[in-house]
């Protein structure tokens, strides 16, 4: 009986034991079944190269970008000088910026100067000038109205003439020296002006070196000596004779600036225009 009761009581433990053992299974198996449902799937392998992801992540360089970046700056070029300014007055003397012509043969020098004195448009300006001389009474002993303006005129276009020729082809001829007008063409305006100014007093030679501009100042001074034998005897005095010649070499100041600033200005109108 007591055999028995110690069989019963020990397949008690033994059971007991099974159970208590069995659960931690239960619970270890139906944990790792929760942590495997909330775990996140594998991700699917990637079929582009490294390479590819990269060049289609970056957006493509422009070609015209990097042929603007690359190109260099076009530097504005001068207008080139007209042959006459205004329509009218003729610029056979002017050279465009930026140019550098053989030097001139005497007989270039002579045709500039033919041309520069047998121009319509030298009868034109001689005609204006000479009425506003008649007008203002610049010389009271050449007299007035038709008579007057006549007696003007010749003188005037005498004065012109003569003075071309002595410029332009004798003196530049014999002190081998170019006359023509080297526009310069950059620069402000100031600048520009006082070079071209200064050019009756700085030209080129025959080698393109700047040389004292005899040919213009003996030149004018010269030909104004000639013009004291046909003007009135008031204006054969010495203080007649350096009035003419600084008027001679200022009137030709001006026109070399006239000459400088007349393409800005005309290639201004133009654009304006268009």
């Amino acid at each position: 009986m007591q055999l028995k009761s110690w069989l019963v009581f020990g397949a008690s433990l033994f059971s007991m034991a099974t159970l208590t053992l069995s659960a931690p299974a239960q619970q270890l198996a139906s944990g790792a079944t929760i942590a495997s449902s909330a775990l996140p799937d594998a991700p699917e392998p990637q079929t582009t190269t490294p390479t590819q992801s990269s060049s289609q992540s970056q957006p493509a360089a422009d070609p015209s970008a990097q042929t603007t970046s690359t190109q260099p700056a076009i530097k504005h070029k001068p207008p080139p000088q007209p042959k006459r300014i205004l329509g009218v007055m003729p610029n056979y003397r002017a050279v465009s910026a930026g140019e550098i012509p053989p030097p001139p043969t005497s007989r270039e020098a002579f045709m500039v100067a033919t041309r520069n004195s047998f121009d319509y448009s030298a009868f034109v300006f001689v005609g204006a000038t000479s009425l506003l001389a008649e007008g203002t009474n610049a010389h009271s002993q050449l007299g007035k109205g038709v008579p007057g303006y006549w007696a003007y005129y010749w003188r005037g276009y005498l004065d012109k003439t003569d003075g071309n020729y002595w410029v332009d082809w004798v003196f530049p001829t014999a002190f081998h020296q170019d006359e023509r007008y080297y526009a310069k063409g950059e620069g402000g305006i100031m600048n520009r002006s006082i070079y071209a100014a200064t050019r009756i007093l700085i030209t080129p030679n025959y080698h393109g070196k700047n040389s004292f501009n005899a040919s213009e100042l003996l030149g004018r001074g010269v030909s104004q000596a000639i013009s004291l034998s046909y003007y009135p005897s008031k204006t054969q005095t010495a203080g007649g004779y350096t009035e003419k010649y600084a008027y001679a070499l200022g009137r030709d100041a001006l026109t070399n600036v006239f000459r400088e600033i007349w393409p800005d200005i005309n290639e201004h109108l133009h654009h304006r225009h268009d």
